[in-house]
């Protein structure tokens, strides 16, 4: 039988990893940086591959240490998992989130399913509704955590993922050419819609809003229909969708931020595990599973400009 990887060389490894460097990462888990530097030696050697190779002043993951590093975050939040569960200090109470419909059909069923094996005495009462709607009713003390767009004009938020805006259209439906563009977007106040449509401005591309809805569902279905243009985060292009770029006229679009508030006076302990909870999960979204309609060399270019930590938005 193999033996078992060593969960603190796993940590280390994760630290260099997200730190940038062995001298960094030895103060985070702290270590000497020549007993970081011994750790991963005994995990390459373990491994039989190399993990790192040096880049300027710091280092980077070769092709082996990025493989490796998905699953140390899963063996990782697993091991974490386990000890919190046979924790007789284990955390109770409820907590009222919010995000929007499509945060919510895309990160939070992993979140819920992670979130109650480690906290399975804490209920989750969860509001599905638009960033303005959330941020308003946080303020107003009835939600303790909201996951929305990140928009520092309007709101502060805690920016947790960093993602590409995409124009999607129906990959089953010819784009008119010779009509202007069709658009579903948000409501007047999405900062989505409105990046949409300064772009089409900014180029003079004529458009005209067909649909108008703060459900990304709908806004989906019309695209899907082959009815109308619509913008989405990477990682909510579905199958079935097209990702237009500047060669088919569509400007690039700059990209968007999910934010995460929290209502000053909610259960610390209680806010902070979810928030860690729901931090790790978009951290740890697949950038494959994000490009479902992209041409290889395309979702190439997108995985070598991904930065590890970095997350997404919605209206």
């Amino acid at each position: 039988m193999a033996a078992p990887l060593d969960i603190d060389q796993l940590q280390t490894f994760v630290a260099i990893v997200d730190y940038g460097s062995f001298t960094r990462a030895a103060e985070h888990v702290f270590k000497t940086q020549s007993a970081v530097s011994m750790q991963m030696r005994r995990l390459e050697e373990r491994i039989g591959k190399q993990l790192f190779t040096k880049d300027g002043r710091g280092v980077r993951l070769t092709d082996e240490g990025d493989k490796l590093l998905n699953y140390a975050r899963r063996i990782i939040r697993l091991n974490n998992e386990a000890i919190t569960a046979f924790d007789e200090n284990r955390l109770q109470g409820s907590l009222r989130i919010g995000t929007p419909d499509d945060y919510a059909d895309r990160y939070m069923p992993d979140i819920i399913n992670r979130f109650a094996r480690s906290h399975p005495n804490v209920e989750l009462y969860i509001v599905c509704e638009d960033s303005v709607d959330l941020a308003e009713r946080l303020k107003q003390g009835e939600l303790d955590l909201a996951l929305v767009t990140h928009n520092a004009r309007t709101r502060q938020s805690e920016v947790v993922r960093t993602e590409a805006l995409c124009w999607v259209a129906s990959a089953n439906h010819p784009l008119p050419v010779d009509r202007p563009v069709p658009l579903a977007v948000g409501r007047r106040d999405c900062c989505w819609r409105d990046l949409a449509v300064k772009a089409l401005d900014g180029v003079g591309r004529e458009y005209r809003i067909l649909f108008t809805s703060w459900s990304a569902t709908v806004l989906a279905s019309a695209v899907l229909a082959g009815m109308a243009v619509s913008v989405l985060p990477e990682s909510a292009v579905r199958n079935g969708m097209r990702v237009l770029t500047p060669a088919d006229g569509f400007p690039t679009l700059e990209p968007v931020q999910i934010g995460l508030m929290k209502r000053p006076g909610a259960p610390a302990s209680l806010t902070t595990a979810l928030s860690n909870h729901i931090i790790a999960s978009l951290d740890n979204i697949s950038q494959a599973e994000m490009m479902p309609e992209m041409e290889p060399e395309r979702a190439h270019q997108r995985l070598a400009r991904s930065k590890p930590g970095q997350m997404l938005a919605s209206w």
